[in-house]
């Protein structure tokens, strides 16, 4: 089913390439498509943190584009695939929502656990900038040999009852449905990663953004910076260093922070972070 972004008119187009810092222009071809995947991936985080701060989540398309354009806010895969979604079809591109589910210690998670797009250029592609763990570019979807990427090592395989299977640097990631979606279908299971203390999304505050040359990442009240250098992780002593890290290294303006949930060991850091700026 083809989404509605009658709402995404010129200007609303135009705010949100300037959210991912693009500019306007370009045809809706794989070249454009691969800037827009990984600039989306800098500059909108991946986070839970409606869910710690009472905040209502809504899988329409016109709440999600707000959310990432005029709040300054990312989300998790529903919203973060659900609004790209949205910016793509607006751009021209042939978009299709898949459903997928994450291998975890347990095993696949059940039907409909993440969200991930199928975008036909003059290929069909794999396109997911709602997913901690992913690839910069797309992948393509008939490939089924290694796809080297920044982000790692992908390869695509065979499962049962037409069903794909995604790996990461020779791990399996998520196992993907070929038919086609809408956000309609996820609302549920959005419901339950939400609400349910078993979801991970439950356990903890999380703010991650990647970054040039790794990654930054505010969970709790613990702040962990992966780059060239190595893993960085330092706890943050109050509030108000918490709030300016969620504001120096994602852009993200709080009023106040969510609580730091349930607490995971703390690994050691070879060197200290950068000072956040209060």
């Amino acid at each position: 089913m083809i989404m509605n972004t009658d709402f995404l008119d010129a200007t609303r187009v135009a705010a949100y390439l300037e959210r991912i810092g693009l500019p306007g222009g370009g045809p809706p071809d794989e070249e454009r498509l691969n800037l827009l995947h990984r600039e989306h991936q800098r500059t909108v985080p991946f986070e839970n943190l409606s869910i710690h701060l009472g905040e209502d989540i809504r899988l329409d398309p016109e709440a999600l584009v707000a959310k990432v354009v005029d709040r300054r806010r990312g989300g998790f895969c529903y919203e973060l695939n659900g609004a790209f979604a949205a910016l793509l079809t607006a751009l021209g591109y042939r978009v299709t929502l898949l459903a997928a589910r994450i291998h975890g210690k347990a095993g696949f998670g059940p039907p409909l656990d993440h969200l991930a797009l199928r975008v036909d250029t003059d290929r069909p592609l794999l396109v997911d900038v709602g997913a901690a763990r992913f690839a910069d570019f797309p992948l393509s979807l008939e490939d089924r040999s290694e796809q080297h990427d920044p982000g790692g090592v992908f390869q695509l395989r065979e499962a049962q009852d037409g069903d794909l299977d995604l790996y990461r640097d020779g791990e399996p990631h998520y196992r993907l449905e070929p038919r086609p979606r809408t956000l309609t279908d996820f609302e549920m299971a959005c419901w339950w990663q939400r609400t349910s203390p078993d979801s991970d999304f439950t356990r903890a505050p999380m703010c991650s953004l990647r970054t040039a040359d790794g990654r930054v990442t505010l969970s709790g009240d613990r702040l962990t910076l992966t780059d060239h250098l190595g893993r960085r992780t330092e706890e943050l002593p109050d509030e108000a260093a918490v709030l300016a890290a969620y504001r120096t290294y994602f852009g993200v303006e709080l009023t106040h922070a969510p609580p730091p949930g349930r607490r995971e060991p703390v690994v050691s850091a070879p060197a200290p972070l950068p000072p956040v700026r209060r």
